[in-house]
């Protein structure tokens, strides 16, 4: 007898001591998984996978969801907002009596420059008034740290903390900033936070720079005195009734509004904040749905693998089970069973893996969203949804495998199973067997015996590699994203905007500041586009004919040149309004004498960050009967120069802000990108365990099922190796014609990612490089590897005399 290992000495006493309570159908239940462990321990991991990214995304989601719900509603987030030059407070008291107007709250923004020390480059402030004492109406402050300011102590104020964080500011501390062409200092005497900035991105900009732009409230009186405001403003928020129709609200703010220079109304779906969060949690829910389908895919595969051949080899014992009286139901149900709990340790490993990750990444969260409480909450309901799908799709996969053995008759199954038909192989057809040596003949005429089993090995191991692609592709994405929107379409080192448009002639000030090389104009226009019932607000681009420093490529990423009379925009936009080309759109201007006109959609354009539309700068000169004006412009800097160009812009009183475009990219880095990669380490971990998975299996079972004839050949005078290269040569083509089918669907499954996760602020470009499809390959091909050795030492371990057992 063999020397028992400790681990099946601690089975044994298992067995021992849970029998008296069990049954022996129950018995054989935890013999048959004992004797499977590696293969269930595989199936097992896989559902884990699929089970942890779903708990991960949709607790996510849920813990998001609901403290954005919470936080809006305990803080009295508005439902619309608008912006004019300026309103006396009378006309606030007029939007008070619009049906389904619950509260309005009237105040004063202005962005201001901003000195920060430390910082080489001008910030911006965005300073917001509070009432002297008490709360906003609307949109009220969490105070996280220190007081309220007070209006008779100087110019306190309260910071954001976003970039309080970003610069270590506390209570006490000071920044100066430029008030109305004086140069003043804010007192910080609190930190704090708002529902209308939980993310503190500048309007316009790609992505939140909490270095160079932060939020501050200051007292209403301190911002009157300071704007020349008395008794007026040009901000309003405004919450409504339930029940209200927000767009005849909007219909009627615009009319009361529309003489002191508004812009127009906007609901919370065109808030900046409020849609990035709007955006993360469609993203998690696609996640959520999408990825998890795939693993639960592959396991269901692995299942019905695992389950046929443990049926194949078990016709003698469900003919004595049936004999003994178990009934076809009793049968199935004992095969059942075996898979609930594969699924049930699948599904609570995945649980605690999913609830580890879902902590990390409600961590990174917590930096990129402002909350006052954010806690990682386990969504009960998608965790119990998660098991029963997972219970669900192994059961369909092995549902023709528990039917074979129900519908087995115990005579029949007493007998061994015919022998395969022989039939000669192609080779052999073709006359060429004599250029294959006789493993290679073996190999391929086993191949040939069962196609379709061979097929859907070789599926399973290209399933595998798919998955690897989809797990990994994040990175080429992000990789060509920053190429494209920061070298390609941006050659700008630096972007100064204006508080207002001013006259062109700005231009040739630009280019006398130190260390600037070229300077490219634009002009930024208020608009709504409307095309039937659809409408969008954006900022049309009015750009010059002569661009080096901001270009616009199509789908092909071909140069599009600006038309002169006809309007660009952007693909998504397009598909928003749905536009084609040659349509007619109708423009609304929302400043000034607010024109009206119709401009012909000449092209559309990629882009991957918001909705946009371009036209030349003349088209915006004839609609607005204006002489050359610009909103700001693009620099290129002698990088030499760069500290003494930024000191000259902080004492230019019409710059409003300035963009550095390294900054951007570091941000976005910082940001998007970590959380992208931190995702794309958990996609391969778990790609990992797949591939593996997979192809152990694949092995495992093809040496059950062929341990007699490998025992017959090495009887028969064949050397180990010899053995080891017919069973290992089959798993070696399996994965050679595998890899490529794999890749393709790697990358279909990939596209359909990119398409399930577009979402208006952001689009993620369908890009996969050959190094990803390289590396995805050579993780299945090490996979095999190990798989194959693993293989080896069992077929080293044959036992030849009760492998060559006659089966009565």
């Amino acid at each position: 007898m063999h020397r028992l290992r400790d681990t099946d000495v601690r089975f044994v006493l298992f067995i021992l001591l849970t029998g008296h309570f069990m049954r022996a159908i129950h018995r054989k239940l935890l013999r048959d998984l004992w004797t499977l462990r590696g293969q269930a321990a595989a199936v097992a991991a896989v559902i884990a996978c699929g089970v942890a990214i779903s708990v991960m995304s949709l607790s996510t989601l849920k813990s998001l969801a609901e403290t954005c719900d919470t936080y809006y509603a305990r803080f009295e987030f508005a439902h619309l907002f608008a912006a004019v030059k300026r309103a006396p407070l009378s006309v606030a008291e007029r939007l008070n009596e619009i049906d389904g107007v619950a509260q309005v709250d009237a105040r004063i923004v202005r962005d201001v420059t901003m000195m920060v020390e430390g910082l080489a480059e001008p910030a911006v402030a965005r300073l917001i008034s509070i009432p002297d004492r008490g709360q906003p109406k609307l949109n009220q402050v969490y105070l996280r740290r220190g007081r309220m300011p007070d209006a008779g102590h100087g110019l306190e104020v309260l910071a954001g903390e976003s970039f309080a964080a970003e610069h270590n500011f506390r209570p006490g501390d000071s920044v100066r900033a430029v008030l109305n062409g004086r140069l003043r200092t804010l007192n910080i005497v609190g930190i704090a936070l708002s529902p209308e900035y939980v993310l503190q991105i500048k309007t316009g900009d790609m992505l939140p720079d909490t270095r160079r732009f932060g939020i501050f409230w200051v007292p209403q009186s301190t911002m009157e005195a300071a704007f020349d405001m008395k008794e007026a403003f040009n901000d309003v928020s405004v919450s409504l009734m339930h029940g209200a129709s927000q767009d005849e609200v909007k219909r009627r703010m615009d009319l009361v509004l529309d003489p002191w220079g508004n812009a127009g109304a906007y609901g919370r779906d065109e808030q900046v904040s409020a849609r990035y969060l709007e955006d993360e949690i469609k993203q998690l829910r696609g996640t959520g749905l999408i990825v998890p389908v795939v693993f639960l895919s592959v396991a269901a595969f692995l299942l019905n693998i695992v389950l046929s051949r443990l049926i194949s080899t078990q016709r003698e014992q469900i003919a004595a089970l049936k004999a003994f009286g178990y009934s076809d139901a009793e049968t199935g149900l004992h095969y059942f069973q075996m898979i609930a709990v594969i699924v049930l340790a699948g599904v609570v490993t995945g649980t605690a893996i999913g609830s580890w990750m879902g902590h990390g990444l409600t961590s990174v969260y917590t930096q990129f969203y402002r909350f006052p409480i954010f806690y990682f909450v386990i969504d009960i309901r998608s965790t119990l949804a998660a098991s029963a799908i997972s219970l669900i799709a192994a059961s369909i996969g092995s549902l023709s495998s528990v039917a074979a053995a129900v519908r087995l008759p115990p005579a029949e199954a007493m007998r061994p199973e015919p022998p395969a038909r022989y039939r000669a192989t192609f080779v052999e057809q073709l006359g060429l067997q004599h250029w294959f040596s006789q493993t290679s003949r073996m190999i391929l005429r086993q191949l040939q015996r069962r196609p379709w089993k061979s097929a859907l090995s070789s599926l399973g191991i290209a399933l595998a590699t798919a998955v690897m692609v989809v797990g990994s592709f994040g990175s080429d994405a992000l990789d060509y994203l920053i190429d494209f929107q920061f070298q390609m379409a941006q050659r700008d080192d630096v972007m100064v905007t204006f508080y207002e448009p001013v006259p062109s002639t700005v231009v040739s000030e630009l280019q006398k500041l130190p260390g600037v090389l070229q300077v490219e104009s634009f002009r930024a226009l208020p608009v709504r586009l409307r095309f039937g019932s659809r409408d969008r607000r954006l900022a049309l681009m009015g750009l010059s004919s002569q661009r080096e420093l901001f270009r616009l490529f199509d789908a092909d990423s071909q140069l599009v040149a600006l038309p002169d009379s006809g309007i660009l925009m952007s693909e998504m936009l397009a598909k928003l309004l749905q536009v084609n080309v040659g349509d007619q759109v109708d423009v609304e201007v929302l400043e000034g004498k607010r024109p009206r006109t119709s401009l012909l959609v000449a092209g559309l354009i990629k882009d991957f960050s918001g909705t946009n539309a371009y036209v030349s700068s003349t088209v915006i000169q004839h609609m607005m009967t204006e002489h050359p004006m610009v909103s700001g412009a693009w620099l290129t800097v002698d990088a030499a120069q760069q500290q003494t160009l930024y000191e000259a812009l902080k004492q230019t009183p019409r710059v409003a802000g300035v963009t550095v475009k390294m900054a951007t990219i570091q941000s976005f880095l910082d940001t998007i990108a970590e959380n992208q990669l931190r995702m794309r380490l958990f996609n391969i971990g778990f790609a990992c365990v797949i591939a593996c998975g997979v192809v152990y299996n694949t092995a495992r079972i093809a040496l059950a099922e062929r341990s007699r004839e490998l025992a017959t050949l090495r009887v028969l005078g064949f050397s180990t190796g010899e053995v080891s290269g017919i069973l290992l040569g089959e798993l070696a083509l399996l994965t050679a014609a595998a890899i490529p089918l794999g890749l393709l669907l790697g990358h279909a499954l990939a596209w359909l990612t990119c398409q399930a996760l577009q979402t208006e602020m952001y689009r993620i470009p369908f890009i996969i490089s050959r190094f990803t499809d390289v590396f995805a390959a050579v993780v299945i091909l090490i996979a095999t590897a190990l798989s194959s050795l693993l293989v080896r030492r069992r077929i080293n371990q044959l036992d030849l005399v009760e492998v060559l057992k006659s089966r009565e």
